[in-house]
């Protein structure tokens, strides 16, 4: 990955997690690497966990960013939550999967946020 694409996804990242918090969600944890996958962002509110993924585009030449997130990408993250969950004994939390599509559009990030994007039963 180019240090350019890099930038631009801790970037989108940065404001996925300021929007998270403005929508009055705590952050748990950002870039969590478990042993079968990394997570971007797990927030909390009430009793929801929240394993949020979150691609940024600067342009839609290759597809809106929530696009990015498929069928292989879905199943490691909820390999990754199952392991969060299991590790930190939070059974008794609603674990719920977001995506979060963040478009630079005059350098400002304009975010979609896509709740229960996918879950368990979609499998």
């Amino acid at each position: 990955m180019t240090e350019q694409r890099q930038s631009l996804g801790k970037w989108g990242e940065e404001q996925a997690a300021r929007f998270l918090r403005r929508s009055g969600m705590k952050i748990v944890a950002r870039n969590l690497s478990t042993p079968v996958g990394e997570i971007d962002i797990i927030a909390r509110k009430g009793k929801i966990l929240i394993f949020a993924e979150v691609k940024t585009r600067r342009s839609s030449a290759y597809g809106a960013p929530q696009e990015a997130v498929g069928a292989a990408k879905q199943r490691q993250i909820l390999r990754a939550a199952s392991w969060y969950l299991n590790d930190q004994g939070w059974q008794d939390l609603q674990p719920r999967f977001d995506v979060l599509a963040v478009q630079v559009v005059d350098d400002q990030a304009q975010i979609e946020h896509i709740t229960d994007a996918f879950g368990l039963s979609d499998w």
